[in-house]
């Protein structure tokens, strides 16, 4: 089954080197406020699209069970070293385009700073939009293409791509801008409602950060935020949608841990559980399991 190209994190020390040091502390304070605003304040059982290490899975607290989902293991591995392996996390190895849970599992998906690394956008949407449950809740963020900089930067004659049209732009190898109308555009194809629009980064600008007090600014951020309902110009886009006219489509997943999953890649449900591994026995391909990890990005040979 061909896929598009996958942004793969094996490896690396992004939490490291991009958060925890890389001066990001504004950025991700305010990425914290806007989850709070959107999140169901409860829930069964929710995914995590690009989980990475783990950085916000802790904001997710009113979900009995999280599933963690990164095509990187490595970096489902240090998400294990700060979470634990308490039954409350389950952690899957899997690419973003062929998702291997089984349809309407899941009341409510986060995509934070995922989708901007997707070569077919809509296809991965589509894949979210497969999983969730009747009314299911999906929280999404994206980079925009129509801030304020990109737009200086076009008329100034500075820049050749155009922030105002609606095709996606690659300013570095599967690195994505999205124009928000193409998002509501893709979102309210695949039949979900927009509830809410928060813009974040409003002050993402190198010497504000140095001379202003991350608080302050934070502060004044959060303020804003809400005039995402009438203009998006910012770097950092959230949205809040529902999944409709799901009915007929019963939560799955009610039988244990086993029963949430389907074959990646010919869709059979249940899997076999070999203890090591998972196998399909309809295609008869074996998917790993190995320290907590299940690993659905290519099968055992």
């Amino acid at each position: 089954m061909t896929t598009p190209p996958v942004c793969d994190y094996e490896g690396s020390d992004y939490q490291t080197s991009f958060w925890d040091k890389g001066g990001r502390e504004y950025e991700d304070r305010t990425e914290a406020i806007a989850l709070q605003r959107l999140l169901p304040k409860r829930g069964r059982i929710l995914l995590e699209l690009g989980a990475g290490a783990g950085r916000n899975t802790p904001r997710y607290l009113g979900f009995d069970r999280l599933v963690l989902l990164d095509y990187s293991r490595t970096q489902l591995e240090q998400a294990q070293q700060r979470l634990g392996n308490s039954e409350k996390y389950i952690y899957v190895a899997a690419d973003a385009y062929r998702l291997p849970f089984v349809d309407g599992l899941f009341d409510a998906a986060t995509m934070i700073r995922v989708l901007h690394h997707m070569a077919d956008a809509p296809k991965a949407l589509g894949q979210v939009k497969n999983v969730l449950a009747a009314n299911g809740i999906f929280i999404l963020e994206f980079a925009n293409k129509l801030n304020l900089k990109a737009i200086f930067r076009y008329l100034l004659g500075k820049q050749e791509w155009s922030p105002f049209t609606l095709e996606p732009v690659e300013f570095v190898k599967l690195n994505f801008d999205f124009h928000p109308k193409a998002i509501r555009q893709w979102l309210g194809g695949l039949g979900f409602v927009i509830e809410k629009t928060l813009t974040l980064s409003h002050f993402r600008v190198g010497i504000l950060k140095r001379i202003i007090p991350t608080g302050v600014l934070v502060f004044f951020d959060s303020i804003l935020q809400w005039t995402g309902t009438l203009v998006q110009v910012t770097p950092s886009v959230f949205v809040k949608a529902k999944i409709v006219g799901r009915d007929g489509i019963p939560p799955a997943g009610q039988d244990g841990i086993l029963s949430y999953f389907k074959c990646p890649d010919c869709g059979h449900s249940p899997l076999v559980d070999n203890k090591t591994y998972l196998e399909c026995s309809n295609c008869k391909k074996k998917w790993g399991v190995d320290q907590g990890i299940y690993d659905f990005r290519e099968p055992m040979r």
